[in-house]
């Protein structure tokens, strides 16, 4: 039936419970946030929009942007939120757009977005300014966010190069396909930070494969820095009938290394282990002396 029947009371004009209810679906959609200009948009008043946050209803999280009916906000909603905040065309990128990709391991930083036009700072936001194509755009669990290749190639400018394959070994991983490739953007965006690293992974014909432990991966990196070859991380070797996995094997060079070997055997399992895959090597490399 038409406005008339509406008994509820009125907010600056406006039925409450058809304004609340809009708002509702709304705020479900993104994650329990909205915009002011996005309230003004489906007809909520300035006025009702005052009287919401005084009442308890919204809850300021940025300039312009509301948490609907409580702060208690997931991860999603505030990088939605930081969204958002910048208006129309803003993006999630770099490390949390990497997060919202599950490209790298979420981490305590800050919501990144890309926003085509200049914004003053916002607090507890980083924003960078970009134009981006439409080509380099995309939406994962209806949050606006880099498209996941564009999104790789800004990673590249804010992570070591081994956090950068990582990275593209997730992408590899999950399967992730996009209009753009990276040797696109690269020829899109021949100087952009990170491009060297970019290019030198996507030449590259030794990956390290897959670590297990923070320090293994600091090995890896190790053994970049200092132009060592990269070993077979976690492979299976059989030795006498039993399989063993070490941390780091280099068969060709009949070379093993456990980096944390109490986590598999304790330490009297690892000294037998060593000993006993010391002896086969040893043997074998015995009847090579002769």
């Amino acid at each position: 039936m038409g406005d008339e029947t509406c008994i509820d009371p009125v907010i600056g004009g406006e039925c409450r419970s058809r304004g609340d209810g809009a708002v509702a679906e709304l705020a479900e959609q993104q994650h329990g946030v909205v915009s002011r200009r996005q309230l003004l948009a489906i007809g909520i008043s300035r006025r009702a929009i005052e009287v919401r946050i005084e009442t308890g209803r919204l809850h300021p999280i940025h300039r312009g942007v509301y948490a609907v009916g409580h702060r208690a906000l997931t991860v999603e909603g505030r990088w939605m939120g930081a969204v958002l905040a910048h208006g129309p065309g803003a993006v999630l990128s770099h490390r949390t757009g990497g997060h919202l990709w599950r490209l790298i391991p979420r981490s305590p930083v800050l919501p990144e977005v890309t926003c085509p036009t200049k914004f003053r700072a916002r607090p507890g936001i980083v924003a960078h300014h970009a134009r981006l194509p439409d080509d380099e755009l995309g939406a994962l669990l209806g949050i606006p966010v880099t498209s996941a290749f564009r999104t790789l190639f800004d990673l590249a400018g804010v992570l070591t190069k081994r956090q950068l394959e990582r990275a593209m070994h997730e992408a590899e991983v999950r399967r992730l396909t996009d209009r753009l490739s990276l040797p696109d953007l690269l020829a899109r965006y021949p100087r952009r930070r990170g491009a060297a690293n970019l290019r030198a992974l996507l030449a590259a014909k030794t990956p390290a494969g897959v670590t297990q432990t923070d320090l293994e991966e600091l090995f890896v990196e190790f053994l970049d820095a200092h132009g060592l070859p990269r070993p077979r991380l976690n492979a299976t070797l059989p030795i006498r009938g039993r399989l063993l996995r070490p941390d780091c094997m280099w068969p060709e060079r009949r070379l093993l290394v456990e980096l944390d070997g109490e986590k598999h055997t304790g330490p009297r399992g690892r000294s037998r282990a060593i000993g006993s895959e010391t002896g086969s090597c040893s043997r074998r490399d015995g009847g090579r002396r002769g």
